[in-house]
């Protein structure tokens, strides 16, 4: 049988303690288990919260995955509706195609310049930018070597960075 004095209830904790060195340690004892478990529940919460702003996290980048290029297709949709109402014009002439068409290129330039798609294309005699530009060929020139003599194909980068680089001739040493 277990002495009643020797356990220290939460009562007896307020008792004066000095002179017991049994029912200090077990005191200090339940004053760490308190701690423990509180701390044991600051970290179950913690984790809780970094899961929960993991999984919104996993969330905003699908659905940014997701609707990323909904913009993009939405500016696209005046484009395509011009080329289907030039298409639907059965006797056009020529100059009319030809200014509908470069209406339509006006609004698709707009619809990229509107979702940073910016056009590369060089100035003869531009310094050549293995970054933004690829040489098809070297040609000679009356211009300094290294440099961009035309431009066969436009380059676009979008936010800094390179979807296509820019198809030039380069002119060649002397």
């Amino acid at each position: 049988m277990t002495d009643p004095q020797a356990t220290p209830s939460t009562e007896s904790t307020h008792v004066d303690l000095n002179g017991d060195p049994l029912a200090q340690a077990h005191a200090e004892l339940a004053e760490l288990k308190a701690k423990s478990a509180e701390l044991a529940d600051q970290y179950l919460r913690a984790q809780a919260d970094v899961q929960n702003a993991r999984r919104r996290a996993d969330e905003e980048i699908s659905k940014a995955r997701k609707f990323a290029i909904e913009a993009f297709a939405e500016s696209l949709l005046p484009v395509a509706d011009s080329l289907e109402a030039g298409l639907a014009i059965k006797d056009a002439t020529p100059a009319q195609i030809r200014e509908g068409a470069e209406a339509t290129l006006r609004q698709l330039a707009a619809a990229l310049e509107r979702n940073k798609v910016i056009a590369i294309a060089p100035a003869p005699g531009t310094k050549f930018d293995p970054h933004q530009h690829q040489a098809i060929s070297m040609v000679p020139a009356e211009q300094e070597a290294n440099t961009v003599v035309s431009v066969l194909q436009k380059g676009y980068t979008i936010a800094d960075r390179v979807l296509r680089p820019a198809l030039v001739t380069v002119a060649a040493p002397k």
